[in-house]
């Protein structure tokens, strides 16, 4: 028999509402941050509402993560394990982390997965992290599937990579751009989105180069179509990021992934679904409906590719959807196959390069008529943001989800006996005293229909076994009595027979209880800079215990001079056309480039083209 592989969609949930969404929807796991300390501030959310999410969640086997991802205060540091206990208590599956002073503290037996803000892109890394006891491993997002496969060859530990959603231009973790000018730390969930501003980018001789772009600002991960390459590369956990994002977008884009998932298990026998339950979707997903900048497969085949940046716009662009054939009073002519709505949100990049939009107060076939008249001329391309009818849809019922079970009613002495099987195996029995009568007409169709009847509960019959010695007659109403009893029993015997897990290792960290683990992970300096994120006493504590002899603090504790703010994958020499190593043209202008920002904030660009890297130096800074 062969041995499967069990293939996780995570999905992100920005509340309870869309937690329970992206379940319906058809994810197999759902993170989630908690009231404090996610790596998205605002995107908070109580333990009470948590347990809700793990109960809906747990019906049909879809586990919930908690993300605990921000480096921590000593001062937070109690409150934070008291936190993570009352989460263990509730049923959370795992905690999605970044600091490694939880390693140090008095923690449940609750599983810990590696957030991708630990910068997670070598396999010496995910190897050591895995001899540590995180269960799994959130890779770097700029990973090629050739670099993901030399991961996963190194260890067994379970690889979880993003396939969708918005990018930060720097290696996760690796970011200060936003502590730098801002006082808001990427690290601690405050980013101010640094990479999604204007710049004007000048050479040393103060030549201007470009001017008001938006250089820094990338497209969206769309990979969707490499799931399969990334599958036989090790990835068991498909990540779609969002938990600042609505319900409609949640909806969306994790039924696509489902449908994609579904069709390559169904074809492949070596990998399984990793919950349960029948996802029935009502709608066709469509990807280019919801929030988009444009979409990138970022990277998946190592090299750089011109679709990664987007210097127009960091705002959502949407599907293309015709051409300004014509402009008339009060109304716009569209050459376009598309259908249009009342209330669509259209855009389009004006003489300037500025993205525009207006919203279509009516829409007669290719003539729309604005709210207000756009400036827009002929032969302008024209983009749908907003799709009215689409988002119609998603606010209604759009998915359903259920447990498949199966029913089986005996006759035993003195009475009955009403089984119920989920498609878990699980089952409950329930023996029914009550007196055998000959029924006058055949009860076979009337017993199956009446047991069949389950509601609004999250079960959906499958099957109906009758085994009766005779024609016994069993009143509708005393038949649905016995039906809502062993409904209620199987509910019950399903939280129980809820397969949680619990992390195996103990909590307290010494070198004697990781006698496997002895030293920080192969390649690393015995001495540790700001870029390790330590933030408090436990964080170093933890590194000087496996050999570190110097340990400076996190960026945001203690600003070094000559610090990189940023460490990027891509580069904006590669994106004028001028990278040494694939292009023969030279630059016309001077290094370094400085970006300069509104406020008049100068960058300076290293590009270290050994490492396929650029940096992002405060100007003020000496040479690294």
């Amino acid at each position: 028999m062969i041995e499967q592989r069990s293939i996780e969609l995570l999905a992100p949930a920005k509340n309870l509402e869309c937690g329970i969404e992206a379940v319906n929807h058809g994810a197999d796991a759902v993170y989630i941050g908690a009231s404090r300390f996610g790596a998205r501030a605002s995107a908070g959310n109580s333990v009470e509402d948590i347990a809700c999410l793990v109960e809906y969640a747990h019906r049909f086997r879809v586990r919930v993560y908690v993300t605990i991802n921000t480096i921590l205060r000593d001062e937070e540091l109690e409150e934070t394990e008291k936190l993570i206990w009352s989460l263990y208590r509730v049923g959370v599956d795992a905690l999605i982390v970044q600091d490694m002073a939880l390693l140090k503290l008095n923690l449940p037996p609750i599983p810990l997965h590696a957030s991708t803000q630990m910068d997670n892109r070598t396999p010496a890394k995910v190897k050591w992290l895995a001899e540590l006891g995180f269960e799994q491993v959130v890779l770097a997002r700029e990973l090629s599937v050739q670099e993901i496969e030399e991961i996963h060859r190194t260890t067994s530990v379970p690889l979880e990579a993003f396939v969708h959603g918005a990018l930060c231009v720097s290696y996760s973790g690796q970011c200060y751009a936003s502590q730098y000018c801002f006082g808001r730390s990427a690290n601690r969930g405050e980013c101010a989105q640094f990479c999604r501003l204007k710049f004007d980018l000048v050479d040393s001789d103060g030549k201007l180069i470009e001017h008001d772009k938006y250089l820094l600002s990338l497209k969206d991960m769309n990979r969707s179509e490499d799931l399969e390459r990334m599958l036989a590369a090790g990835v068991s956990s498909f990540k779609i990021e969002g938990r600042l994002k609505d319900a409609s977008y949640v909806k969306n884009v994790t039924a696509y992934y489902r449908k994609r998932l579904d069709e390559i298990i169904a074809r492949n026998s070596s990998y399984r679904r990793a919950s349960s339950g029948r996802v029935r979707i009502y709608f066709e997903p469509n990807l280019s409906k919801s929030f988009n900048r444009g979409f990138t497969r970022y990277y998946i085949d190592g090299h750089r590719t011109p679709d990664v940046f987007s210097f127009h716009t960091p705002k959502a662009l949407g599907e293309r959807v015709g051409t300004v054939k014509e402009v008339r009073r009060g109304c716009i002519v569209v050459s376009s196959i598309s259908q249009f709505h009342n209330g669509d949100g259209l855009c389009f990049y004006d003489e300037q390069g500025r993205l525009q939009g207006f919203r279509v107060n009516r829409a007669e076939a290719n003539k729309l008529f604005p709210m207000e008249m756009p400036q827009v001329a002929p032969r302008t391309v024209l983009y749908r943001n907003y799709d009215q009818e689409f988002e119609k849809i998603l606010s209604r019922v759009s998915a359903e989800r259920k447990l498949m079970v199966k029913w089986t009613l005996a006759d035993v002495q003195d009475g009955f006996t009403l089984t119920l099987t989920d498609e878990n195996e699980v089952q409950v029995t329930v023996r029914f005293e009550y007196p055998h009568e000959l029924a006058r007409s055949p009860q076979t169709d009337n017993l199956r229909t009446q047991l069949a009847k389950l509601g609004n509960t999250h079960l959906e019959c499958e099957d109906v076994e009758i085994r009766l010695s005779a024609n016994w007659f069993i009143p509708s109403s005393v038949l649905s009595g016995w039906r809502r009893t062993v409904v209620e029993r199987l509910e019950s015997a399903q939280r129980m027979n809820y397969p949680q897990h619990r992390r195996a290792i103990p909590t307290e960290f010494t070198n004697k209880v990781y006698g496997r683990v002895t030293s920080l992970p192969e390649g690393s300096s015995l001495q540790l800079t700001y870029l390790a994120n330590v933030m408090n006493t436990k964080s170093e504590e933890f590194y000087r215990d496996l050999g570190a002899q110097k340990v400076l603090p996190a960026y945001e504790k203690c600003p070094p001079k000559n610090a990189v703010l940023m460490f990027c994958k891509h580069c904006i020499r590669y994106s004028m056309g001028w990278c040494p190593r694939v292009s023969h043209e030279r630059t016309p202008y001077k290094e370094p480039y400085y970006l300069v920002s509104a406020d008049g904030r100068r960058f300076r660009l290293d590009f270290d083209c050994r490492n396929c890297q650029m940096k992002v130096v405060a100007e003020e800074n000496a040479v690294i």
